[in-house]
């Protein structure tokens, strides 16, 4: 897929594609036909940068269900002409999920979609891995024929059906399907499962792939192979040499972390970082500057493993460099730094929010580490990048950071983290937003009281109501 394109975080669009409490908010204030539209044009268009770990399904189901929106628009995305030429389950991936969660709380038309859509379209194991967590048996058993239909019954057939079974997300329906008397449906599911079992354990007990052999030269020389393929084998070739590497091999391992080869050379250094040689440091600033890429880049993944208040300090200094080394540097003191580094790791966060915008992937670490050394005059960036980052994640981690460092963020940020799309900043807000705000003690009960919120919200939730506090029904 390409990269989605994501409205202004001034517009509806714009806070509806980030995910954003105000999305919510805003949307429920808007024309309705306007609402309606920006919250389809989310669905159909997935404005997700990471749509396997970003959450959005349950905050639009929610936002469905508030504005009483029809699934016209979602029949048609999953029934359009696309849906027999692109093969990408992120197509409707997330208009899918969408329709799971209103079929939990009871839209019935949903449910019907998803079991049509299951019989008939393209992504239908999607459609089907949804349906096993909210349908009920009667709908299940009746869309084993279609399913089963989809794999003509030779040897490719049953070969792709064992798969299809092997790596179901959720087993209910073929569970069930085995159980049928039908020799069509419950003797084909019956045998594919005990086919992907076979296949299973014939992968467990006969594993693929290079091994090296048992000296320190051939572990190199299996780094070397590795890295002329194509594949990156340091850090397994770092555990090899744990094994087989003595005292007296010492000097030879730092000569190849020195000037080895490219392969060879990343390995040595992964070693030399986890056994903590007193040498490594140093042979990560040379690696770091190699006009090998490949070297470069293993020097700063080394060096980020490593523990221990040498390469603290050595961050110290490096924290300047206007590198990939530079970067990390930050990062480590941002993750396990002190108080006197506060500092540095409130220079390193302006300036990658100056230089690289509020989606830079070191943001992660430094967001984190302002939070952790609880900066309070980093508050204003940590307010820029909640609003403007396209990542419902980073934006989370920013909420955590601003709890602990900006004391509006109780009465501020912290209600709309509310109606956020991502659990744990909605957790985040139920610990810390102001119970004085009417909105507030409207939306912990509702969040206390809804089946589809996750237990570790519900949780926090529950810790600021009052025993005798009704919970909305």
């Amino acid at each position: 897929m390409f990269d989605p394109v994501i409205a202004p975080s001034g517009t509806l669009l714009g806070l509806l594609q980030r995910g954003r409490g105000d999305g919510t908010l805003h949307a429920l204030a808007a024309p309705r036909a306007e609402a309606l539209a920006a919250l389809n044009q989310c669905v159909l268009s997935d404005p997700r940068h990471d749509w396997q770990v970003e959450n959005r399904s349950l905050y639009y189901a929610r936002l469905y269900l508030d504005l009483h929106g029809s699934l016209e628009e979602i029949e048609r995305h999953l029934y359009d002409v696309d849906d027999h030429l692109d093969a990408d389950e992120a197509r409707t991936g997330l208009a899918l999920a969408v329709l799971g969660h209103l079929a939990s709380y009871g839209r019935g038309d949903a449910l019907a979609l998803l079991r049509r859509y299951a019989a008939s379209g393209a992504n239908w194991a999607w459609a089907l891995d949804e349906l096993a967590l909210r349908d009920d048996d009667a709908g299940l058993r009746g869309l084993a024929t279609s399913v089963l239909a989809r794999f003509p019954a030779t040897p490719e057939g049953n070969a792709e059906l064992a798969a299809a079974v092997r790596d179901a997300f959720e087993p209910r329906p073929w569970r069930l399907w085995a159980e049928d008397q039908r020799d069509t449906v419950g003797a084909r599911v019956r045998a594919a499962q005990e086919s992907g079992s076979f296949d299973r354990w014939q992968r467990q007990m006969r594993p693929t792939g290079p091994r090296p052999g048992w000296s320190v030269q051939a572990v190199f020389d299996w780094a070397e192979q590795g890295h002329a393929r194509g594949s990156a084998l340091h850090v397994p070739a770092a555990r090899c040499l744990s094994a087989v590497a003595g005292p007296e091999d010492r000097q030879t391992i730092v000569d190849v972390a020195r000037a080895g080869t490219d392969g060879a050379r990343c390995a040595a250094l992964h070693y030399l970082a986890q056994s903590r040689d007193p040498v490594v440091l140093d042979l990560i600033e040379a690696a770091a500057g190699s006009p090998s890429r490949t070297v470069a880049d293993a020097a700063v993944a080394a060096f980020e493993r490593m523990c221990g208040e040498e390469a603290v300090d050595r961050a110290r200094g490096w924290i300047h460099r206007p590198d990939a080394l530079g970067s990390s540097a930050a990062g480590v003191l941002a993750c396990r730094g002190g108080a006197q580094d506060a500092q540095l790791v409130l220079g390193a966060l302006r300036e990658t929010v100056r230089a690289d915008g509020p989606d830079a992937p070191l943001l992660w670490t430094l967001v984190d580490g302002a939070g952790r050394l609880g900066i309070a005059c980093a508050a204003p960036v940590l307010r820029h990048v909640y609003r403007e980052t396209a990542s419902s994640h980073l934006r989370g981690r920013a909420a955590r950071a601003l709890a602990a460092t900006d004391a509006s963020f109780a009465t501020g940020f912290a209600v709309e983290c509310l109606w956020d799309c991502e659990e744990t900043t909605r957790e985040v807000a139920a610990l810390h937003a102001e119970t004085g705000d009417v909105r507030v003690a409207e939306r912990l009960r509702r969040l206390a009281a809804d089946p589809a919120e996750e237990a570790e919200v519900q949780t926090a939730v529950r810790s600021r109501m009052s025993p005798d506090t009704p919970a909305e029904a």
